[in-house]
């Protein structure tokens, strides 16, 4: 009798039953929340957006351009707000650039990224992230001259980590120009 309450039928059986019903728990949890965090990964690129171009009241997406979102003021568009990426250090820097529609940069953020913590990770932070404001597609080039300022100065030790990150907002300022045509 004992060898029947272990036979192979009977062991089945029972992992196909837990399998079943362990499928069914995870789907059921996924129904319910599944609409709730694609609502909060929508206000969390909102927020993101928000943090990029301070001054615009909402932003919409961009027909015809994946991922691009324009910033509104009223009825203007005071800015688009651009994917990008580039090789960096230690693999890919995903950004979101906020172009003016004149081809000027007014932030970015990272997104992801793999670099160095306290050399490359710093890319995302100030004095390197500040100097990239206001700046056009003729002065995103890296330098390690300390007497330039027009241009983009690298962090000590990270200088591929600077090129990567110059490197995704000027194509996003070269996109957002072409977009416009330099309005």
């Amino acid at each position: 009798m004992a060898k029947d309450k272990y036979s192979v039928f009977s062991i089945a059986r029972n992992l196909t039953a837990a399998c079943f019903i362990s499928g069914i728990i995870i789907a059921t949890t996924y129904y319910f929340t599944a609409p709730v965090a694609a609502k909060k990964q929508v206000q969390l690129k909102n927020e993101s957006m928000q943090q990029l171009v301070k001054n615009a009241d909402n932003f919409k997406p961009v027909s015809g351009k994946k991922d691009w979102y324009s910033a509104v003021k009223g009825n203007k568009t005071i800015a688009y707000v651009v994917p990008a990426q580039s090789k960096g250090y230690g693999g890919a820097i995903t950004m979101l650039v906020a172009v003016t529609p004149e081809g000027k940069i007014i932030d970015f953020s990272i997104v992801s990224h793999n670099e160095t913590p306290g050399l490359g990770a710093n890319a995302a932070n100030d004095p390197f992230r500040s100097q990239f404001k206001d700046k056009g597609v003729e002065n995103l080039t890296v330098t390690k001259d300390k007497s330039d300022t027009k241009d983009i100065q690298a962090m000590t030790g990270a200088t591929i980590t600077s090129r990567a990150v110059t490197k995704g907002a000027k194509e996003a300022v070269i996109q957002v120009t072409k977009y416009t045509g330099g309005k």
